[in-house]
């Protein structure tokens, strides 16, 4: 966790006079007008604490801090001018976000309890934030589990969308990648609340019937209503709602005028057509030249990234275990359906510590079949074969 402070100011001397103030209290840098600080928040950023002059030439420091702002949220920021006239102090305020507005001349003792107060900030904002990641990534992960459960079809799909997805924002460099990827994983929540033989049908290329169309249409919207309950996850809510959509994924993905969230639901709609296309057997080329077909703008890195997406290869081993000697982290490389024909287990669906129970009990009723076609790292096949 950071505790580095930056104060901008436009005058050297006034930067020098402050980090002697600070000298031996404070882990302090110096930029040279509000350029410089941009430069320097890249280069050697995140900082706890940004401090900056108001009256500078090209950038002031409400603009500044305005754009620290959207580079740097958790940054704590402060700004120090000899101004002091009510109407600049509301507008730092409201526009850079700003923690305090001090002014020249400042003590060093009202200057030093104001930079602990933003460090203190800082380190809440960022505790609030982690404690906040740590809910959700657990959450992600329950929901996740019941998918796999109760709609392993709808899971398989999931499991390769996010996969795509991955691909994309990696490609493409885009921020937080985490959300599109989560939006990706979660896309398909909805189903665990649609009859499981119309998910069957629809993820196996069957027709369906207007009412079982009309049924398994709502499940972006049941997903919506699941997710949007839990906090920070309404963006991604809002992206899986609109997945369906016609938001296609045009100009330049760069565009700051686009919203993540619209950038997220485009991109989604595209992993998911992109999967039905090689669902029906096409390849990848082929899929991607279509869907390039179906959007003459599409961005030419996603087109790109589609082609280039190659399969799920590692250093694994594939085989044949005894379901009693499967490991979670395994990947089940065969559907596994009941005697009924239903299906449990869908291809590709990595062995969970749930799903390990749940194959082990339908063993034992005789449910299933007592060995399963798995691929996983060759270390731990190989220390599964060894300790059995």
């Amino acid at each position: 966790m950071s505790n580095k402070i930056l104060l901008v100011d436009d005058e050297p001397a006034v930067l020098q006079g402050l980090q002697r103030l600070l000298h031996g209290v404070f882990d302090t840098e110096i930029a040279v007008g509000g350029a410089g600080a941009l430069i320097l928040l890249e280069k050697n950023g995140p900082y706890a604490v940004v401090v900056s002059d108001m009256r500078m030439p090209q950038m002031d420091g409400i603009e500044l801090l305005t754009k620290i702002r959207s580079r740097a949220p958790d940054t704590v920021r402060v700004m120090l001018t000899g101004n002091s006239d009510v109407h600049t102090a509301v507008k730092a305020v409201n526009e850079g976000n700003i923690f305090r507005f001090l002014t020249k001349p400042c003590q060093k003792e009202l200057l030093a309890t104001t930079l602990t107060a933003a460090v203190v900030q800082h380190h809440m904002v960022i505790a609030e934030k982690q404690l906040l990641e740590q809910t959700l990534s657990g959450s992600v992960q329950v929901l996740t589990e019941v998918l796999s459960l109760v709609s392993p079809a709808a899971f398989g799909r999931a499991t390769r969308v996010r996969r795509y997805m991955h691909h994309l924002v990696t490609r493409l460099r885009l921020g937080d990648p985490w959300k599109f990827e989560v939006a990706a994983m979660m896309s398909q929540l909805g189903c665990v609340a649609i009859d499981p033989e119309i998910i069957e049908r629809i993820y196996s290329g069957h027709e369906l019937s207007p009412e079982q169309q009309a049924q398994y249409d709502t499940h972006p919207t049941i997903a919506h209503d699941l997710l949007a309950k839990i906090p920070r996850m309404e963006p991604i809510a809002w992206i899986i709602l609109h997945q369906n959509q016609s938001a296609s994924v045009e100009g330049d993905i760069s565009d700051p005028e686009r919203t993540d969230m619209r950038l997220g639901a485009s991109l989604l709609q595209l992993a998911l057509a992109f999967d039905s296309l090689l669902h029906k057997g096409l390849s990848r080329t082929e899929a991607a030249h279509q869907l390039s077909r179906q959007s003459e703008k599409l961005d030419p890195r996603i087109f790109e990234a589609l082609v280039e997406l190659g399969p799920e290869v590692a250093d694994t081993l594939v085989c044949e275990l005894p379901v009693a000697e499967l490991s979670a982290g395994m990947i089940i490389e065969q559907e596994i359906r009941n005697r009924a024909g239903s299906l449990l287990v869908a291809n590709r669906q990595e062995v969970t510590l749930p799903l390990l129970l749940k194959l082990k009990r339908l063993f034992e009723a005789g449910t299933i079949d007592g060995s399963v076609r798995v691929s996983s790292p060759k270390g731990l096949v190989s220390a599964q074969k060894t300790s059995s």
